[in-house]
C-alpha cells in the first residue's frame, strides 16, 4: 500500500547519509517506505503520524518506532524531518508540538512538494533556527536544513484550538490545523444536517472531522448512542473537544474505513473524505458504500452527502438495489438508502 516512494521521498532517497547521522522524529505527509529507507542507513529514525491507517501499516514493519495521535510521546528527540503536511497551519502546529522535544542544535529538516508549500520552511523555522538552508531540489520537491539555535517553548494545547458557532443547533464546534471545515461549517454537511430527519438508536458517524454532525445530532436525537470514527488523530481529538465544550458524549476512536467498527447500526451518516495529502481520492467512500449494508440493523439506513458529480448513487445501488435522493442543490446531493 505504501511501497512505492513519492517524488518528495525519492529526493529524500539522495541525502540518506545527511538524514541518517542521528534517530530522526519523523512527522507530516508520510505516505511511503521513507522510515524504512533511514533505518536500513542508520538509527531507526522514530515516527509520528496522525494518520491512523499509515500507523497500523507501519507498525507491523521491523525496525521502525510508530507513534499514532495528536501529539507525540513527550520524550526528547535528536532531530526532526518533517514531511510538509498540505495546510500550513497544520506545519505550525506539527512544529510546535515537535521542536520542544529537541535540545538547541539538533537538526531540523523539512522537505515537500514544491506546489505543497514546502517554499513557506525558511518562515516557518525563522522563530526557533537563525540560518535555513536549501540543500536539495529534485522531482518537483525540495529538501531544506537548519539547525535549532534556540530552545522551543512548551507545547500549548489550548493556543491551537479554534472555534465557531453552530447557531442553527446553539452549539460551539472545537477544531484544530487541518481538520476539514476548520473555520466554518460547510454547505454539504449543513444540508446533510437539515435533512436527516429524526433518527434513533445505535449512529455512526463515519469521518467524524471536528465532530459537527455528531454534536448536532445528539443535540437533535438525545436519545442515541452515538460513535465517531475518521482516520485523522486530529480529527477525532477535536471531536472530543466538540463534545465537551457542548456537555455531550459518544464514543470516539479512530478506524481505518469500518475496520474497527463492531456490531451494527441503526444509522451510518457521514460526509466523506475525498482528500489525501494533496491528491484526490475516493477508495473510502467507494469501500463504505460496499460495506455499509453489513453494518446495519434491518431497517438501517446509510446517510450520505457529496458532491453532485461523484457517480455513488451507482455504487449505492450496486450494494442496497435502490438509492434515494433526499435533497439537493447546485452542488451537493444527500443520499439515503435502506437496508
Amino acid at each position: 500500500m505504501y511501497e512505492a516512494l513519492t517524488p518528495v521521498s525519492e529526493m529524500l532517497s539522495r541525502n540518506l547519509d545527511m538524514l541518517s547521522h542521528q534517530p530522526l522524529l519523523v512527522c507530516g505527509l508520510l505516505e511511503d517506505d521513507l522510515p524504512g529507507l533511514l533505518a536500513e542507513q542508520g538509527p531507526a529514525p522514530r515516527v509520528f503520524t496522525t494518520d491512523f491507517r499509515y500507523f497500523q501499516w507501519l507498525n507491523a514493519r521491523k525496525g521502525v518506532k510508530a507513534e499514532f495521535g495528536a501529539l507525540p510521546a513527550n520524550e526528547p528527540a535528536a532531530g526532526l524531518l518533517l514531511l510538509m503536511p498540505k495546510a500550513k497551519a497544520e506545519a505550525q502546529y506539527l512544529l510546535a508540538a515537535c521542536l520542544p522535544l529537541l535540545a538547541p542544535g539538533a537538526p531540523v529538516f523539512i522537505a515537500g512538494d514544491n506546489k505543497g508549500g514546502v517554499k513557506a520552511a525558511p518562515k516557518l523555522l525563522a522563530p526557533w533556527c537563525d540560518q535555513i538552508n536549501k540543500v536539495d531540489s529534485a522531482r518537483r520537491a525540495s529538501l531544506y536544513q537548519a539547525e535549532l539555535s534556540r530552545p522551543a517553548p512548551a507545547f500549548a494545547a489550548s493556543d491551537w484550538v479554534g472555534r465557531y458557532p453552530l447557531a442553527e443547533e446553539n452549539l460551539t464546534v472545537c477544531t484544530l490545523p487541518g481538520v476539514f471545515s476548520a473555520d466554518h461549517l460547510d454547505a454539504g454537511t449543513r444540508l446533510l444536517l437539515d435533512n436527516a430527519g429524526a433518527l434513533h438508536g445505535r449512529v455512526l458517524d463515519f469521518g467524524c472531522g471536528a465532530g459537527v454532525i455528531g454534536a448536532s445530532l445528539l443535540t437533535r436525537n438525545p436519545g442515541i448512542e452515538l460513535e465517531q470514527i475518521d482516520i485523522n488523530a486530529l480529527a477525532l481529538e477535536a471531536s472530543r473537544l466538540t463534545l465537551t465544550e457542548n456537555g455531550l458524549q459518544a464514543r470516539v476512536y479512530p478506524s481505518d474505513g469500518l475496520s474497527e467498527v463492531q456490531g451494527r447500526f441503526d444509522c451510518i451518516i457521514s460526509n466523506p473524505p475525498f482528500h489525501a495529502g494533496l491528491k484526490t481520492f475516493y477508495s473510502t467512500t467507494e469501500t463504505l458504500l460496499r460495506e455499509a449494508k453489513g453494518y446495519l440493523r434491518p431497517g438501517g439506513s446509510l446517510l450520505l452527502v457529496a458532491n453532485a458529480f461523484l457517480p455513488y448513487p451507482e455504487l449505492i445501488e450496486q450494494s442496497f438495489g435502490h438509492c434515494e435522493t433526499l435533497a439537493a442543490n447546485g452542488r451537493f446531493k444527500i443520499y439515503r438508502a435502506q437496508t
